[in-house]
């Protein structure tokens, strides 16, 4: 009695480009369903505590001015 076959590519290759090999969808902001949740609440507090940049301009303002104010005051 013969050995069966064990393997074979055959078809395989037009069945998966029939409807097109796609690639997965990119979303702008993707789901964090299922994410480490110590990840997640360690995030929202650097988000919390990041400032726009508008305001760290303004607090770099402050910082400098506050050192330009040293040295005149030695």
């Amino acid at each position: 009695m013969a050995k069966s076959k064990n393997h074979t590519n055959h078809n395989q290759n037009r069945k998966a480009h029939r409807n097109g090999i796609k690639k997965p969808k990119r979303y702008r902001h993707e789901s964090t369903l299922g994410m480490d949740l110590k990840f997640l609440r360690n995030q929202r507090f650097a988000k919390k505590h990041n400032l726009k940049p508008k305001e760290q301009l303004k607090r770099a303002e402050k910082r400098k001015a506050l050192r330009e104010a040293k040295k005149t005051a030695k």
